[in-house]
């Protein structure tokens, strides 16, 4: 049990957990536009923002650690840091800068501006987590050695073949007589 909690098991989890949910935040409202004082008259979701490019990077992200597992090569393991990161900046220079930004939208079903400020959300704050856990989670696998980063494939290969063991009743083929 205790091999679950090493960090090169760790990170790797980490990193598709931190995925997944920046794939989750694609689809949740990012931002609410409120006039100050009143009551909302708009969202805007956060696929409206950067067209799904955040759940573009958690894939290739997941894409890519998967083969680094795999394989033990660096490179893979810098193009998931890599993606790690493009979301981490893509969050700082597209979401960051329109928080609590007061400006005129359009009222909805009537003709118009009203001045409202971009109040952030759920959506928001799930991808703000989610990119700086993923860039961050990602670097740090991207600087371990290749028998760490192959460690779960390892650990993987472990638990399979003594299950199997288990499942032929603990005796090797080359042990039993014919």
């Amino acid at each position: 049990m205790r091999a679950w909690f090493k960090a090169e098991i760790l990170l790797p989890a980490t990193i598709v957990v931190a995925a997944l949910l920046l794939g989750i935040s694609e689809f949740m409202t990012t931002f609410e536009f409120t006039p100050p004082g009143g009551d909302p008259l708009s969202d805007q979701l956060a696929a409206d923002r950067h067209g799904y490019a955040m759940l573009v990077l958690g894939v290739f992200a997941v894409a890519s650690l998967v083969i680094a597992v795999a394989t033990g090569q660096r490179a893979w393991a810098w193009a998931t840091a890599g993606f790690g990161i493009a979301a981490l900046v893509l969050f700082l220079v597209v979401d960051l800068p329109d928080v609590n930004k007061i400006g005129d939208i359009e009222v909805p079903g009537g003709f118009g501006l009203a001045s409202a400020e971009a109040v952030p959300q759920p959506g928001f704050w799930l991808e703000a987590a989610a990119a700086i856990v993923l860039g961050l989670a990602s670097i740090a696998f991207a600087t371990q050695s290749s028998e760490q980063r192959q460690a779960p494939r390892r650990l993987f290969e472990s638990r399979r073949s003594s299950r199997a063991e288990k499942a032929r009743g603990g005796a090797h083929p080359a042990d039993q007589k014919p």
